[in-house]
């Protein structure tokens, strides 16, 4: 099983911080991005197709929110 949250130390204590939401997955995107900035604010939400090539640079921030269902029919025009 893993951990959703993390301690940090700091100055008076520690603070727990969420670094996942399994509760999201099977929501449209408004609706996790929605969750995942009620539960951190100053997130830097980005949206990506499953599979998408990332940098491996860590950033406290960011929340990648993967996807991969097409929603409705393609057509042309």
């Amino acid at each position: 099983m893993m951990n959703t949250s993390m301690s940090s130390g700091g100055v008076g204590g520690c603070e727990n911080k969420k670094a996942s939401w399994p509760e999201v997955v099977g929501m449209s995107i408004k609706q996790a991005k929605e969750t995942i900035l009620r539960d951190m604010p100053d997130a830097d939400v980005v949206v990506l197709p499953a599979g998408s090539y990332v940098t491996h640079d860590y950033r406290p921030n960011r929340v990648r929110i993967f996807v991969d269902t097409v929603a409705l029919t393609p057509t042309i025009g």
